[in-house]
C-alpha cells in the first residue's frame, strides 16, 4: 500500500527513473550490435557485405550452421580474434544459439572498431523460420 502511495505522490520521479532505465537498456543494446532479422542477414550475405561468425561450440556448429558461417566458439574468442580481424572491412553478423553471447561479443568487437550486427533470436529463430542449415564442417 505504501508503494502505491509513493508512486502516486512521486510520479515525476518514478517516470524519470523508468525513462532512464529504458534509455540505458536501449543504449546497451545498440552498443552490442543492432539485432537483424534472418531475412536481413540473408540480404547482407548475398550482397557480399557481411560475414557470419557463429559463436557456438564446434559440435553445435557441425550439427547445423548457416551457409558460409565461420565458427569462432565464444569460449575461444580472445585466442582466435585474429581470424575475425581479417573481416574488419565487412559487417560482422554474430550468430549464437539464442542470443545469449552475441551481446557481449558485439560490445567487444564494437570497441575494436568492427561494424557488428546480431542475428535476432540466434540460430533458434533461423530454424523457427524453416531456413536452411548445413551439416558438418
Amino acid at each position: 500500500m505504501d508503494f502505491i502511495v509513493f508512486i502516486t505522490q512521486e510520479w515525476l520521479l518514478v517516470t524519470t527513473l523508468i525513462v532512464l532505465i529504458y534509455l540505458y537498456v536501449w543504449r546497451d543494446r545498440i552498443k552490442s550490435g543492432r539485432p537483424v532479422s534472418p531475412h536481413e542477414v540473408t540480404r547482407l550475405v548475398n550482397q557480399g557485405s557481411a560475414v557470419l561468425v557463429d559463436l557456438r561450440d564446434s559440435a553445435e556448429f557441425k550439427a547445423g550452421h548457416i551457409v558460409g558461417a565461420i565458427n569462432v566458439p565464444y569460449a575461444k574468442l580472445s585466442k582466435e580474434s585474429t581470424e575475425i580481424a581479417a573481416y574488419k572491412d565487412k559487417t560482422i553478423v554474430l550468430v549464437d544459439k539464442l542470443g545469449q553471447h552475441a551481446g557481449a561479443v558485439g560490445r567487444f568487437l564494437g570497441k575494436e572498431g568492427f561494424d557488428v550486427r546480431r542475428l535476432g533470436g540466434g540460430i533458434a529463430e533461423w530454424q523457427a523460420q524453416s531456413l536452411p542449415l548445413v551439416k558438418g564442417k
